[in-house]
């Protein structure tokens, strides 16, 4: 990447929307400009776990702000991702798709695992590099991540369905304090850290660092107390619940360094961080400059080059671990490419790399679910990739990936896809065709074969051979007439001559 870039990320949190604007320059990101608006998305989700119109539009009136100062940048120069709030809300496509019109870029879902790698991105970037080994805690406001590192590498990452927008409605209603609610919030938060127990004890850390709003919120409150600046330990904690449980409600609520959009959700954000140091034996916690959107503007650079990009580790990950025929993929993928470049699209050379990318990545997985069984492997396939643990991927990226698995064989009007994205089609095809020509599992002849896509009169894929090929080459010939007519239950055509 080259020094000067201007790169932005979007975090839809719980509890606020962020967005912050950072130069590259040799390996470094330095802030430009940084936006915060407190939404409260996550007090906005009913019983049956759907987003209110109220909670939508605050967060899309925030959206579209944020969407004004972002016009102009590139979209692989921007990414916006989402956590709990939106993780949990059943009805999140309703607010994903305008919210992506609004602010002019897609909004990723990210799993919970994946958003605790990004925070340690964030952290470990703003911190001196060492051996030390450090203990990460974000408590956000419907989840909480721990993370165990060293150095720029997690090696433990967990999320946990807790935080300070959640606890605060569930355990002080109405914003009231009391030292019997302090006690139920923090036994019910050490209950959903329970496991984490051995996983993050004493021992396999050197330091711990907290990340984000609640440790913020609790650090300043602290050092505008007189306590030093930037730690907080156990004796601090219990000063500021003594001065809630004195105030009785956030309304009642003043202490100097806490600023007015934290009060509401300050009792959850307490009553979680004092769970987690008591369970996890922490005397002290270190305030982290980085957090969640500075690990996705670090993950940006690292986007931009394969050799770097954690999404192409974890392919290969998931095909070693399902044993898959490398030679087999590596040849589908080859024929894929080749075939998505001759079909040609009106994109940029960085766009038209991504999609060449995530085809290559979709036809090395191909035939993942072939370790369950032979029979229906596809649709194994589509289920593994649907569910993996899979590091650097948004949901709906492994969504797409496990549609494209899904769909390179068998009917396709078993898609949940959406055909007039012209792209994925694109991909899909070319995925169907290498497939059928690799199938004898050798390099097929592409001699002379072209691929052509039309847009009028209709929606149309052309696959030219040259003369002879059909009769030299029957079985695969068979299987592209099949194909032929496998698209006309489509908006879709392909003709082959």
């Amino acid at each position: 990447m080259q020094n000067g870039t201007l790169l932005a990320a979007v975090d839809l949190g719980s509890n606020s929307f962020r967005l912050e604007i950072g130069r590259f320059d040799h390996g470094r990101i330095h802030r430009i400009e940084y936006l915060k608006e407190t939404v409260r998305q996550g007090n906005g989700l009913d019983a049956e776990r759907n987003l209110s119109q109220d909670a939508m539009q605050r967060g899309w009136d925030c959206l579209a702000r944020f969407g004004e100062r972002l016009a102009g940048f590139k979209k692989e120069r921007v990414r916006a991702v989402a956590t709990q709030t939106l993780r949990e809300a059943l009805n999140r496509e309703e607010f994903i798709k305008p919210g992506h019109k609004l602010l002019g870029f897609p909004i990723d879902v990210i799993a919970g695992r994946e958003e605790a790698r990004l925070i340690y991105q964030g952290v470990a970037h703003s911190l001196p590099q060492s051996d030390e080994r450090r203990l990460v805690v974000d408590i956000g406001g419907r989840s909480t991540e721990m993370i165990l590192g060293q150095g720029l590498q997690a090696r433990m990452l967990e999320s946990y369905r807790v935080g300070s927008v959640a606890w605060s409605m569930r355990y002080f209603p109405d914003g009231q304090f009391s030292a019997r609610a302090f006690e139920i919030a923090e036994i019910a938060a050490k209950a959903v850290f329970d496991e984490a127990v051995t996983i993050y004890r004493p021992d396999t850390w050197d330091a711990a660092y907290g990340s984000s709003g609640t440790i913020g919120a609790v650090g300043d409150a602290l050092t505008a107390a007189g306590w030093p600046a930037g730690v907080v330990n156990r004796e601090g904690l219990d000063w500021l619940l003594d001065r809630l449980i004195k105030a009785q409600s956030a309304d009642r609520l003043k202490i100097d360094g806490m600023k007015e959009d934290r009060r509401a959700v300050i009792g959850g954000g307490l009553s979680v961080l004092r769970a987690v140091f008591s369970l996890l034996d922490i005397t002290e916690m270190r305030a982290a400059q980085g957090a969640l959107r500075h690990g996705v503007l670090y993950d940006l650079v690292d986007r931009e080059e394969d050799l770097t990009d954690l999404r192409a580790t974890s392919v290969q990950r998931l095909a070693h671990n399902f044993s898959i025929d490398t030679a087999q993929a590596e040849r589908v993928s080859k024929v894929a490419q080749q075939l998505f470049l001759m079909a040609g699209a009106a994109l940029s050379m960085a766009e038209s790399n991504a999609l060449k990318r995530k085809l290559d990545w979709a036809a090395r997985l191909h035939e993942i679910g072939s370790q369950i069984s032979h029979s229906s492997y596809h649709r194994h396939g589509a289920y593994i990739l649907d569910n993996a643990d899979a590091p650097g991927f948004a949901v709906h990226e492994m969504h797409r990936l496990s549609q494209l698995v899904l769909g390179h064989r068998g009917k396709l009007r078993k898609l949940e896809a959406d055909f007039d994205d012209r792209l994925f089609v694109q991909q899909l095809l070319c995925l169907r065709l290498a497939v059928i020509l690799c199938h004898a599992r050798r390099d097929p002849d592409l001699k002379g074969m072209q691929l052509k896509w039309e847009a009028e009169p209709g929606r149309r894929f052309w696959l030219t051979c040259r003369p002879g090929w059909a009769e030299a080459f029957p079985q695969s010939a068979y299987l592209l007439q099949e194909e032929v007519l496998d698209w006309q239950k489509t908006p879709w055509s392909l003709l082959v001559g």
